[in-house]
C-alpha cells in the first residue's frame, strides 16, 4: 500500500483550513455585488467588511487601514511607488532601499525606476546589516524626496526574524517610510504594525490557510497612501479599483481569525516539532548545515544544505520518497536555482539548499518519517561520493 504523502511546504502555501473553506463556499453561493445598494449587495458588503475586521485584528491595525488586493505581490507593487499623497498633498519618495534577502515581489522595486532601487547587505546570520542601512540613509539625497526602506519581518527561506524595531528607528530618524513584508510572519508570531514602527505591511491569504488570490496592504493610518495601481470604479476607497472577490476575502478573514486565536499554541507546538526535526537531521548527518540557526527564527522553518547534494537532486529525492518540500522560495514557477538569500549571507553560490516548512497539522509521526527519509538520502549521498 502506498504511504500517505507528507506536506512540508507551508511557506509556499498552507493547506486551506476548514474554517476558511466553509467561509469561502458560503460566500461563493451569495448573489450580488458588494458595491450595490440593494439587500443582496449589502449582504456581500457585510461579508467583505467582516473579513476586513478579522485581517486587521491579525496585525493590530484599524479595519479602515486595510486595502484588499489579489495577493501580496499586487500589494507590494501598489505600495512600491515614488508617488504618495498625504491627504491631498503629493509626497515624493526619492529612493527605495531593499534588503538583499527580500522576496522578488519587493526586491524588483515595483514602480520605482531601477536606478532608484538600492540594495542593503545582510549579515552571515541572515539579518539585515544595520550599518549598511545607516550608510545608505546618511547619504540619501533629500532633494529627490524622502527615503523608503523595505525589510521583511520573517525571511521566507530561512525563517530568520529581522530586527524591524531597530530598522524602524533609523528610518524614522531619517524622515522616511518603512514597508514590512509580513507574509511569513502573521500567524507564526505576534505582529503589530504600530509596535513594529512600520508604515505599511503586506499580507497574503494563502500563507495562513486561506484561499489563494487574496492579500492586503495594511497602512498605519488613513492619510498617507500610495498612488493607486489599478484604476476604475473606485472600490477600496479608490485605492484599489475592481469588484472585490467576497468568497476569497471571506476565506482570508476566517483564516486570519483562526491564526490569531491559535497563535500561542502554534508557536509552542510547531517549534517543538521543528526542533525535533533538526535534532534528528543532525544525528543522521552531522555535516548538515541549517542556515540561520544561530538567529531568532519563527518555529516552522528549516532551511538546510547537505554538502555534495544539489538542491534539485535533493528535492526530487524527497518527492520520490513522498515528502513535498522546496528548494528555497516557491515564487519562480518551479525553477530550482541558486538562492539569492544564501548568496546574500555570503554562502557558496554552488551550495544547494532545501526548505522544510511545517504547520499546525504537521504530526510527530510525519517529522519522524521525514527524518528517516533524510537519513536515507544523506546515506546515498555518502555512498555515491565513496563510489566516485
Amino acid at each position: 500500500m502506498a504511504m500517505t504523502r507528507i506536506y512540508m511546504d507551508w511557506n509556499a502555501t498552507a493547506p486551506i483550513s476548514a474554517a476558511a473553506r466553509d467561509a469561502f463556499l458560503s460566500a461563493f453561493d451569495l448573489t450580488g455585488n458588494g458595491s450595490s445598494v440593494h439587500a443582496e449587495g449589502r449582504r456581500l458588503k457585510s461579508v467583505i467588511e467582516a473579513a476586513r475586521r478579522d485581517v486587521a485584528a491579525l496585525c493590530d491595525a484599524e479595519p479602515a487601514c486595510i486595502t484588499f488586493t489579489s495577493g501580496a505581490t499586487e500589494a507590494a507593487n501598489m505600495v512600491l511607488t515614488p508617488d504618495f499623497r498625504m491627504g491631498r498633498t503629493p509626497l515624493r519618495i526619492g529612493r527605495l532601499y531593499v534588503s538583499a534577502i527580500e522576496h522578488p515581489a519587493v526586491r524588483e522595486g515595483g514602480r520605482f525606476q531601477r536606478d532608484r532601487v538600492l540594495e542593503l547587505s545582510v549579515t552571515p546570520a541572515g539579518t539585515v546589516d544595520l550599518e549598511s542601512l545607516d550608510r545608505a540613509l546618511s547619504v540619501h539625497p533629500k532633494e529627490d524626496g524622502i527615503p523608503m526602506v523595505a525589510v521583511m519581518l520573517v525571511n521566507n527561506e530561512t525563517g530568520v526574524i529581522q530586527p524591524i524595531a531597530e530598522v524602524a528607528a533609523r528610518v524614522k530618524a531619517a524622515g522616511g517610510l518603512l514597508l514590512v513584508d509580513a507574509v511569513q510572519a502573521v500567524g507564526r508570531m505576534p505582529v503589530s504594525i504600530s509596535a513594529l514602527g512600520a508604515d505599511f505591511l503586506i499580507l497574503a491569504s494563502h500563507k495562513i490557510g486561506g484561499p489563494k488570490g487574496a492579500g492586503a496592504l495594511v497602512a498605519r493610518g488613513e492619510v498617507l497612501m500610495p498612488r493607486a495601481l489599478i484604476h476604475g470604479g473606485g472600490q477600496e476607497k479608490g485605492h484599489r479599483s475592481g469588484t472585490e472577490n467576497p468568497a476569497a476575502l471571506a476565506g482570508f478573514g476566517a483564516a486570519a481569525r483562526g491564526a490569531k486565536d491559535a497563535l500561542d499554541g502554534y508557536i509552542s507546538d510547531v517549534t517543538a516539532l521543528r526542533d525535533r526535526l533538526e535534532t534528528g537531521m543532525r544525528s543522521a548527518a552531522p555535516d548538515v548545515l541549517i542556515h540561520g540557526a544561530d538567529s531568532a527564527r519563527v518555529g516552522n522553518t528549516t532551511f538546510f544544505s547537505l554538502p555534495g547534494l544539489k538542491a534539485e537532486t535533493g528535492q526530487i529525492a524527497f518527492d520520490l520518497e513522498g515528502v513535498a518540500l522546496s528548494a528555497g522560495s516557491a515564487c519562480s514557477s518551479g525553477k530550482v536555482g541558486q538562492s539569492h538569500v544564501l548568496m546574500a549571507m555570503g554562502q557558496d553560490p554552488a551550495l544547494g539548499a532545501l526548505r522544510i516548512s511545517i504547520g499546525p497539522t504537521t504530526t510527530a509521526e510525519e517529522i519522524d518519517r521525514t527524518i528517516d527519509i533524510f537519513a536515507r538520502i544523506a546515506g546515498r549521498r555518502r555512498s555515491n561520493s565513496a563510489a566516485a
